[in-house]
């Protein structure tokens, strides 16, 4: 864990590569102790039904939600969010330079006695070694 999720309006597709995005966050994302490498799930949805502002459809958005097992200090989240958020401004940058489009970000935590998880990514990065 975490998982990073991506909500975007269907009006920025044409001028914003996601999967790029998605990219830009998962190896920020790798960089950041707190967050286990092999837990790292980023993915995005478009919304194609969405109204913004005073209703003019120029205006886009991107939504980027962070869940994660609870446990870690608020000082390590802050720094991690600061991290993550300052990747996609950056990433967005060139887009937000001609197009009217608002960022957020929110990071919450998930109750781990109410969230199973199961898998074998690790065993299969530590093949590659």
């Amino acid at each position: 864990m975490p998982h990073f999720h991506i909500e975007y309006s269907a009006n920025l597709e044409d001028v914003v590569d996601m999967a790029a995005l998605c990219e830009v966050i998962r190896s920020e994302a790798a960089l950041i102790d707190t967050f286990p490498m092999a837990g790292v799930r980023v993915r995005a949805t478009r919304v194609d039904h969405f109204a913004m502002a005073n209703g003019d459809p120029k205006h886009g958005f991107v939504d980027l939600s962070v869940r994660l097992r609870e446990g870690r200090a608020e000082d390590v989240k802050r720094d991690a969010i600061t991290r993550i958020f300052a990747a996609l401004k950056d990433f967005m940058a060139p887009a937000m330079a001609t197009r009217s489009i608002a960022l957020s970000a929110e990071m919450r935590d998930i109750n781990a006695d109410l969230s199973p998880k199961f898998g074998n990514i690790r065993d299969h990065l530590e093949d590659q070694s």
